[in-house]
C-alpha cells in the first residue's frame, strides 16, 4: 500500500476499476472545457461498460465534446459513514458517442435513470485512459 503526503491510500489501476463497478449507478461529475471556453462540471449518473464509463445525455456542452471527440474528466466518490472512510476516483480519457446501442447494452447496471426530467437519448462513453484515486479515513467529530 503506498501513501501520499496526506496519509491517503494511493489506489492503483484495478482498484478504481473494481470502485467504478461496484458503485456504477451512482452520480459522478464530467468536467470538460465548454462552447464557450470556460470549465464545465455536470453531474451525471454513470454505467460501465468494459471498464469504462457509460453515460447519457442530452443536447449540450457535453454532447458536443464527445461529438469532436474530447478529453474530459469524470469523478465519483463514496463517502462509508459506518466504516468511517472515503474514496475518489478520478478518470481523465477520450468522450466519444457511441452509436450502436446494442454495443451498450452490456453496460452495468443495465439501466441507470438520469436524475433530470427530460435527459437526452445519446449515450456517452469515457474511456478510463488515466485513473487515479485515493482512499482515507474519515476523521471523528471532536466532542464538545
Amino acid at each position: 500500500m503506498w501513501l501520499d503526503q496526506r496519509g491517503s491510500e494511493v489506489l492503483g489501476r484495478n482498484e478504481c476499476l473494481r470502485l467504478l463497478a461496484v458503485h456504477a449507478g451512482g452520480v459522478g461529475r464530467v468536467g470538460l472545457v465548454g462552447n464557450t471556453g470556460g470549465v464545465v462540471i455536470e453531474p451525471v449518473i454513470y454505467r460501465v461498460l468494459d471498464g469504462d464509463v457509460l453515460i447519457q445525455v442530452g443536447p449540450g456542452s457535453l454532447l458536443d465534446a464527445a461529438r469532436r471527440p474530447s478529453a474530459v474528466a469524470f469523478e465519483t466518490d463514496h463517502l462509508d459513514l459506518g466504516g468511517r472512510q472515503a474514496w475518489s476516483v478520478l478518470v481523465r480519457g477520450l468522450a466519444t458517442v457511441i452509436d450502436d446501442r446494442r454495443r451498450a447494452a452490456g453496460a452495468r447496471p443495465p439501466a441507470a435513470r438520469p436524475l433530470v426530467p427530460v435527459p437526452g437519448d445519446t449515450l456517452v462513453r469515457i474511456r478510463t485512459d488515466i485513473l487515479s484515486g485515493r482512499r482515507f479515513a474519515l476523521r471523528t467529530p471532536a466532542s464538545s
